[in-house]
């Protein structure tokens, strides 16, 4: 009875699961880099091998039967398995050399990694760095990435890191719009055209802030990406907080406040606890808390050459 399920490997548990991920035959064979009549070939195989239907077929895609859901379920025993085998792993490493996986959002990395990452692979050509680019958090236990740099207050209870710095936030406009931002009215700012990150985002405080203080009818663009508001502040398509670190380092803009220390948030070097002792790992966070604590004056708003913070004005909330 149980000859047939010798036959049974890693990669048949695999493509089951695929299909139970995607719900269907070519996405899976797309996800497991193989063609669809391979697929369809090898559950059939499976079935016959088991003696039972994994999946119902539905024009809406493949629905897992009870049997498809017990297998399923083991497969992703197995892979949680090798994942944290695999952590364990790379946190015995000898050498720090290999690839090494970072995510971050476009905004830190345009502004603030770029060249940072380009002197770290000047300091070690043996290591290798793949970006991520994303909004949204990474799974770290799943290795979807080893190092996550993020803006945030609230870093998963699950890593472990560092705060390299903190973040600060002002109220910037157009320089051309704005040629004496030090006799503005902040009442009168209120009564300008608006630009906003979009209701995804509405978690960071300073857009909470203009959703609830600026009229909705002049808030008349929005977008999903901090370094895209930029962009919009120095078309002139209204006026909004940006990072400090940002709207200091374009010429074309100019602080209509002070910074909010309200509006901060927390600059965090994170990774998984498997992986903290990895020298891959260790010496790209030791690099980087080392050269982001020399820009911090300017990642905390503290070095704006054009006025000091306390001289200007900044719209209180109505």
């Amino acid at each position: 009875m149980g000859e047939p399920f010798k036959n049974l490997a890693w990669d048949d548990f695999r493509l089951i699961k695929a299909i139970a991920d995607v719900r269907n035959l070519p996405a899976a064979a797309a996800l497991l880099g193989i063609n669809h009549s391979t697929v369809f070939r090898r559950l059939a195989q499976i079935e016959e091998a088991l003696g039972a239907k994994l999946f119902e077929r539905h024009r809406s895609g493949y629905t897992l039967t009870t049997p498809g859901e017990e297998m399923v379920a083991l497969a992703q025993r197995v892979d949680d398995d090798i994942t944290a085998f695999t952590r364990k792993m790379a946190g015995r490493e000898i050498a720090p050399a290999g690839e090494l996986r970072v995510t971050t959002n476009d905004s830190l990395l345009v502004h603030l990694l770029t060249p940072l990452l380009g002197k770290f692979r000047k300091m070690h050509p043996n290591m290798r760095l793949d970006v991520v680019l994303a909004n949204q958090e990474l799974n770290l236990s799943k290795r979807d990435a080893d190092v996550a740099i993020r803006a945030t207050d609230t870093p998963p209870e699950n890593l472990v890191g560092r705060r390299a710095a903190t973040i600060a936030w002002a109220l910037y406009g157009r320089a051309d719009d704005f040629p004496d931002p030090e006799s503005i009215d902040p009442e009168s700012l209120y009564e300008r055209d608006w630009v906003s990150l979009g209701d995804n985002l509405a978690i960071l405080k300073a857009v909470r802030f203009v959703h609830e203080h600026v009229p909705p009818e002049r808030i008349g663009y929005k977008v999903n990406t901090v370094l895209g508001l930029a962009e919009a502040v120095e078309e002139g398509l209204g006026i909004s907080h940006l990072p400090c670190f940002i709207g200091d380092a374009r010429p074309e803009l100019v602080r209509l406040g002070p910074f909010n220390p309200d509006f901060s948030a927390g600059l965090w070097l994170l990774t998984h606890p498997d992986l903290r002792q990895s020298p891959r790992v260790r010496v790209f966070l030791d690099f980087l808390a080392a050269e982001i604590a020399k820009k911090r004056r300017r990642i905390e708003g503290q070095d704006d050459p054009r006025q000091s913070s306390g001289d200007a004005v900044s719209p209180t909330p109505r």
